[in-house]
């Protein structure tokens, strides 16, 4: 099943390979949520789920606990008149202006469906700034949404670093990492939605962080870019890397290949 928010850097197009590699488990950990094309294609007894983005996982929280109810209020704003230029802005700046969490968690999937690319960036100040898509005729996910509600009941969201979920990690756990990625190339440097920037010193955080969670007795599988960084970031642990359609380029020839990586790391045998 495809998440039912659009989403730079999605797994769905790899979600096998992904699979492959985090096998099975106890339970899933994704400190890196984003869409949760893993979560939604993977059969674990339960989910701890984690990101920081704030509007992401209070959006998920009100899906999980208000089901259909909440559905059909995200559909209201679907309606013809609402895919106007000028009630794209000013459904933009009530988002911004932090209305009631299930208001603003509505207007987020609104704005997903609505903005150029479904991009959901932000500015340095927090707010949204993906300009309008003028698409034709959004499409609602309501079937994407009631499979996601479905699943969650037996996920935990969280809103937090990454450290904190992946030290929660208990032996039989599975941890699948999948950050912002590292830049391919000085100007491919789209690596967050959220005003928090992941740079080379989180990356490194990351791999440290991981390699604590496998000694413990989990297995920790991470997504990347296959670049030089990467590849010594990752020493010791399994890499396999692949080619990849670019998705993330607004322009049609700038969608080239790349080759990204999958680093499996074991979990440490117990004594």
């Amino acid at each position: 099943m495809k998440p039912f928010l659009k989403w730079a850097g999605n797994k769905i197009h790899i979600i096998e390979r992904v699979r492959e590699k985090i096998g099975s488990g106890n339970r899933l950990i994704e400190p890196f949520l984003g869409s949760g094309a893993v979560f939604l294609n993977s059969d674990f007894k339960s989910y701890l789920l984690s990101d920081t983005n704030p509007d992401l996982i209070n959006l998920y929280l009100t899906l999980q606990k208000q089901g259909k109810d909440f559905i059909d209020y995200c559909e209201s704003l679907f309606r013809p008149e609402y895919n106007t230029e000028a009630k794209f802005y000013e459904l933009r700046e009530m988002f911004n202006s932090h209305p009631s969490p299930e208001l603003k968690s509505a207007i987020l999937v609104y704005l997903n469906r609505h903005c150029y690319n479904g991009l959901i960036r932000y500015n340095l100040k927090g707010g949204f700034n993906t300009p309008f898509g003028r698409y034709h005729n959004p499409y609602f996910p309501r079937a994407e949404m009631l499979y996601f509600y479905e699943k969650s009941k037996i996920a935990q969201f969280f809103c937090q670093d990454f450290e904190a979920s992946m030290l929660k990690a208990k032996r039989g756990d599975v941890i699948y990492c999948d950050p912002p990625y590292s830049p391919i190339s000085k100007t491919a440097n789209f690596t967050s939605y959220s005003a928090k920037p992941f740079g080379p010193l989180e990356q490194i955080r990351l791999v440290k962080v991981a390699w604590i969670a496998a000694k413990h007795g989990s297995k920790v599988v991470i997504s990347n870019h296959s670049t030089e960084f990467t590849e010594d970031a990752y020493k010791g642990m399994a890499v396999n890397q692949f080619e990849v359609q670019r998705t993330i380029s607004c322009k049609a020839n700038g969608r080239n290949k790349v080759l990204e990586l999958i680093a499996v790391m074991e979990p440490a045998a117990q004594v």
